[in-house]
């Protein structure tokens, strides 16, 4: 077996939902905080419904999420007691700026993640920091009406600096923007936009796509400049598309869907737009506000690694038939049909351990960087018996057989890996449906839909598992 001896186990959190505390510490509100539970949600993530303030008639889960701001050292304990050799986080912006972009950092804030940062590394674990995690701040949003506006790419390089200033020496590998793709399917969520009546919104998506590659372009520049030694990758959400059939149609209409989400990762990884891109935007009578200096930034801050997160493969069809048949997949952002060859999740997503091995030959024949999975995992009810112990040998079974994927990927194709970061060590709210029921955790936290519980953590079954796997370096997959 070949993974490396400093190949990077861990797990991945989001500040957004697992920190809460959304009003302490001078942090301002972002775009999660916004986002309710419920039926209201995905219209909302979707920009359709505008929602820029809470009100007394929703519930908004990040209020308080997992609490984790009030609890990190003990989380962090339990990160380092299963052997944890990274630790994946996002800082919030809004902790930093709670506007946005202010001249003066929070201190508060910063302090923060110091704190969170020192208590890493005294269990050896090094973090893995995602500069934005789906995190707006609302503030910049009824200012320039979110990542429509260029002026965001200032706003995130001064809080860019910000952070690099601060945690240089501590943080050495970074991510400029979380799921960057999901702009397309989630764009309030994913960029802060709201459509307004008369805007093409394909047009808006695209400009905002362009101004979020051109701010990563210029954080990894502003990165290596302030930080010596400092990796900066990217990251897809990602996950082949598959032809529900061998139709030309079918074909054609996957490799398309494909192209969708590596539009973003072509420019970011290649410096320029692929041809491809340009010709469908002409078609579509697109037009970017892409100047000069915006060409020779994306030339110039390429990214040193390309990570991404991996939970299903997705299936396509152009058939009438088929969609009416198959029906929709369980993954309502990004649509598809069900394939009749998969078993599926709670939630209806498709468990494909082979196409996590497939997605990532796709990815470095297409880019020749490493790769790095930074979130895969097991969405599922789970059940407290009457003694406090939670048997899910589901989730074992679903991440030991993508873990085989990922040392099939290394050992027998030869592709580089940088680590790999599990979704999510401990349970935390879903960013797809709000919920606390949607558990990934090898953490248990007392917690339910509702906001009821005590937030006490407590040890399942995969938490040993996966400390015997980190513990052997992949070569004890409890079989």
């Amino acid at each position: 077996m070949s993974l490396p001896e400093n190949f990077l186990w861990g797990g991945a959190t989001a500040a957004n939902q697992c920190e809460g505390a959304y009003n302490e510490g001078g942090r301002g509100l972002s775009t999660v905080d916004v986002i309710p539970f419920g039926p209201d949600r995905m219209p909302v993530m979707r920009g359709q419904m505008k929602m820029l303030d809470c009100d007394a008639d929703h519930s908004y889960p990040a209020h308080q999420a997992i609490d984790m701001y009030h609890h990190y050292k003990e989380d962090i304990k339990l990160f380092a007691e299963m052997g944890f050799k990274c630790y994946r986080l996002s800082i919030a912006w809004t902790r930093i700026l709670p506007n946005g972009d202010d001249d003066t950092p929070n201190e508060e804030g910063l302090k923060f993640y110091d704190d969170l940062f020192d208590e890493c590394h005294k269990y050896g674990i090094e973090p893995l920091v995602t500069i934005c995690h789906f995190d707006t701040p609302i503030a910049l949003i009824k200012k320039y009406g979110g990542w429509k506006d260029r002026r965001m790419i200032d706003a995130y390089l001064k809080y860019c600096t910000a952070i690099f200033r601060r945690y240089n020496g501590k943080v050495k590998y970074w991510l400029t923007f979380n799921e960057i793709n999901m702009l397309l399917h989630l764009p309030f969520m994913g960029a802060g936009i709201l459509f307004e009546e008369g805007e093409n919104p394909t047009e808006v998506q695209y400009r905002a796509a362009h101004y979020e590659i051109v701010a990563s372009a210029k954080a990894v520049r502003l990165a290596h400049e302030m930080m010596p030694g400092a990796m900066v990758g990217c990251m897809l959400a990602a996950g082949e598309y598959y032809p529900r059939t061998c139709s030309p149609a079918d074909v054609r209409a996957a490799l398309e869907a494909d192209r969708d989400n590596f539009f973003f990762i072509d420019a970011q990884a290649r410096g320029a737009y692929p041809v491809w891109a340009k010709k469908r935007m002409e078609r579509d009578g697109i037009v970017l506000d892409c100047t000069p200096e915006d060409e020779a930034d994306m030339k110039a801050g390429t990214v040193d690694f390309i990570s991404f997160s991996y939970y299903s493969s997705r299936c396509v069809t152009t058939d009438k038939e088929l969609l009416a048949k198959d029906g929709a997949s369980g993954n309502a952002a990004f649509g598809g049909v069900k394939n009749p060859y998969l078993k599926a999740s709670d939630w209806g997503w498709a468990i494909d351990p082979e196409g996590l091995r497939t997605t990532m030959n796709a990815l470095y024949d297409r880019y020749q960087k490493p790769l790095f999975i930074v979130e895969n995992g097991l969405g599922a009810n789970d059940t407290v018996e009457a003694d406090g112990s939670i048997h899910d040998s589901y989730r074992v079974d679903y991440m030991r057989a993508h873990i085989k994927e990922l040392i099939k990927a290394v050992d027998e194709d030869g592709l580089p890996v940088m680590g790999y970061t599990m979704w999510g060590p401990i349970d935390l709210v879903s960013a797809s449906t709000g919920e606390m029921k949607k558990r990934y955790g090898f953490i248990y936290v007392d917690k339910d839909n509702a906001g009821n519980g005590t937030l006490a953590r407590s040890r399942k079954d995969s938490f040993y598992w996966y400390k015997q796997v980190i513990a052997t370096n992949g070569a004890d997959l409890g079989e």
